[in-house]
């Protein structure tokens, strides 16, 4: 009798404890590829998001809660994003950063609408905002801005007279290849093929011939780096004479690794990469996920998830409210917002405002240089 008394006891103490701990802390979850072919992509992601935590902590919490930070590894993958949703609404999280790909963030968008999860993705698919989710915001820009500037860029500044855009088959891709098709032809340019690879088919040879016969002046590709690497590497296999410029998903040091050599004089559009962002946050943030994780951050997409985690951070404490309805709220009305990746707006709709792009050239050894306007 003594031992059950004793056992309840314990049971109970248990269970209180895991109760205070819980009202203790607040959970954010962060949904990314980390294992995969964007792994690299997905774990600084992760990082940069417990480098913050970390740091907030550090100062007192969340209005006074700990921030805990519950990791689901989605592989880029529609089908296992619909299953970090649930996992993560059901771990009790009040809002999600990530997923690194418009796919998989589409594919968890309307759990956590459901849920009345905040979530803030990097995924530029012009998609993402269209069922107008007060749950959603994007910390990066969408396709529509980056078409404009591309097609800007080799119709009136290279004056490309033939030209080739590919895109696999994702929604960011596709969404991507389409609008720039779109905006080259809006400014009276000359696309001679539009193309589609299926991504991870490691072989293009049988594409890049065809095209090699059309004798294109740029071969404009709007995929991730995995193919964009090989396709460069390819293409100049088979001798084809033409220019090729990536996306800014393109953007990505295993762009080098897969190219070689052939890397050089790829042209790639992009957010100004993390290096030359001139803002005081960029230096202060950067200068401490590469102190305490011994690396630069592979892209700009972990940069502008930072950002958007930030932002949320910066809804709670002007609101003082874990009330995500009141975040999102405070999130559409800043102005300005001192980001790592520069002043942080966002419409009503979710989408992030004030656009600015580079153009990069890759030299021999893999870096980059800018090219000036």
């Amino acid at each position: 009798m003594k031992l059950t008394k004793i056992a309840s006891a314990l049971a109970l103490s248990a269970a209180v404890s895991t109760i205070l701990f819980a009202a203790d802390t607040v959970k954010i979850g962060v949904q990314a590829p980390i294992t995969g072919q964007y792994a690299n992509e997905g774990q600084s992601i992760e990082n940069f998001v417990r480098l913050i935590a970390d740091e907030k902590n550090a100062e007192g919490g969340l209005l006074g809660k700990q921030i805990e930070v519950i990791t689901c590894d989605d592989e880029a993958k529609a089908q296992k994003a619909a299953v970090c949703a649930k996992k993560l609404t059901n771990a009790g999280v009040i809002a999600v950063i990530g997923s690194y790909t418009s796919g998989a963030t589409e594919a968890a968008q309307t759990t956590y609408y459901r849920k009345k999860v905040l979530q803030t993705s990097d995924g530029t698919s012009d998609s993402l905002i269209a069922k107008k989710y007060w749950t959603f915001f994007r910390n990066s820009f969408p396709n529509s801005a980056q078409s404009d500037f591309t097609a800007d860029y080799m119709v009136k500044i290279k004056k490309y007279k033939k030209i080739v855009v590919l895109s696999d088959y994702s929604s960011y891709s596709e969404g991507l290849g389409d609008a720039t098709e779109a905006s080259i032809k809006a400014l009276g340019g000359n696309v001679i093929y539009r193309g589609k690879i299926k991504s991870g088919t490691q072989n293009f040879s049988a594409i890049l011939t065809k095209i090699k016969e059309m004798k294109p002046d740029v071969i404009y590709y709007s995929g991730y780096y995995t193919d964009g690497g090989l396709l460069r590497a390819q293409q100049k296999q088979l001798q084809i004479d033409a220019d090729f410029v990536g996306g800014d998903s393109n953007d990505n040091p295993d762009f080098y690794k897969l190219a070689g050599k052939a890397a050089a004089g790829t042209i790639l559009i992009n957010f100004p990469t993390p290096e030359i962002l001139p803002y005081p946050e960029a230096k202060k943030y950067l200068a401490a996920y590469k102190a305490r994780f011994k690396m630069d951050p592979p892209s700009i997409w972990p940069v502008t998830n930072a950002d958007g985690f930030r932002a949320i951070i910066e809804g709670v404490e002007k609101t003082k409210s874990f009330d995500t309805k009141k975040i999102a709220e405070y999130i559409r009305s800043m102005k300005d917002f001192p980001g790592i990746t520069g002043p942080f707006n966002i419409r009503e709709d979710g989408e992030r405002v004030g656009a600015k792009f580079v153009v990069y050239k890759m030299n021999n050894d893999g870096t980059k240089q800018v090219v000036p306007e």
